[in-house]
């Protein structure tokens, strides 16, 4: 099987990973820095172009696309999809679950438990969406932001109104959530590989840290997730259309909440913390589901031959 990874840093430990997972079980892989793709849209023949080279022959193609890149990067994606290349997590899930706001929105409609949010531009009353929300302490953040980049803790009404307005002087988008107190700075990272949660750990924020991202200094160990918090990270990954997914989870008091749903889930934490081999998961899933395809459209020649 030929494997192309989409990833703009072959030396990242999640690229590494992956290389050395596929390479170990007998396929080639090729990693491809996403923004040095190139496309002929066609009706007929779609292309993608590498360095002078037209990319025709891969079996799959595993999207490791930052946020910063995303919209040109599911377009190479879905231009593969096109030719007829299987990808671990298509590229309408990717920017489903890119957009905070419609991924909270899809999210809210399965009936999947969130914290309580408030979505605004320039809102008239910035008490009212304050309330909204449970009034303070709140957690405010941009729709854009990434690793805990753009996200404040508000523990005062007077504060939570100052930040709110000076993000709408920036004139961005803003996402306002009830601050879940009794998480104690930590949250739950479970990996989903298909239908199952194949690993989970705690991510714990550093002391005096409400943010438990790992780039930020938190640190993780395994855990042990309930039924509920199980059930929960599968719905909204199938929830986004993902395959992989690494879903954010905090202990509430009234149960498990969402906090995001990623599409491209760093392995380092989540393989160190739990010892086991999240890489070669998921080169065993794309092996499975091609191996399936080859059956339906056997099935698919059978039938027509009949």
């Amino acid at each position: 099987m030929k494997i192309a990874i989409l990833s703009r840093n072959p030396r990242l430990y999640s690229t590494r990973r992956l290389i050395e997972a596929a390479e170990e079980r007998g396929h080639e892989v090729r990693v491809l820095d996403v923004l040095r793709c190139y496309m002929n849209i066609t009706s007929n023949n779609p292309e993608v172009h590498y360095k002078g080279e037209e990319l025709d022959d891969f079996d799959a193609v595993i999207p490791r696309i930052g946020a910063s890149v995303t919209f040109y990067g599911t377009a190479v994606l879905r231009q593969f999809e096109m030719m007829g290349t299987f990808p671990l997590n298509e590229s309408v899930a990717i920017s489903r679950s890119r957009d905070k706001l419609r991924s909270l929105q899809l999210l809210s409609r399965k009936g999947i438990g969130l914290p309580v949010t408030g979505f605004a531009h320039r809102p008239d009353d910035v008490g009212d969406l304050i309330k909204m929300v449970g009034g303070a302490p709140l957690v405010i953040k941009l729709l854009e932001g990434t690793q805990g980049i753009g996200v404040v803790l508000a523990e005062t009404r007077q504060a939570a109104e100052s930040v709110i307005e000076a993000f709408m002087g920036m004139k961005t988008n803003i996402l306002v959530q009830e601050y879940i107190r009794e998480a104690n700075g930590a949250d739950i990272r479970c990996f989903v590989i298909g239908d199952k949660v194949v690993a989970a750990m705690k991510r714990q924020g550093k002391e005096g840290e409400f943010r438990s991202n790992l780039h930020r200094g938190g640190s993780a160990s395994l855990i042990r997730i309930t039924p509920e918090e199980r059930s929960t990270a599968v719905r909204a990954a199938k929830t986004m259309g993902l395959n992989v997914a690494g879903v954010d989870l905090l202990r509430s008091n009234h149960g498990a909440v969402v906090m995001e749903v990623n599409s491209s889930p760093g392995l380092e934490g989540i393989e160190t913390a739990t010892g086991k081999d999240i890489a070669a998961m998921q080169i065993q899933f794309i092996e499975k589901r091609l191996a399936e395809r080859r059956t339906k459209r056997g099935l698919t020649r059978t039938r027509g031959q009949g």
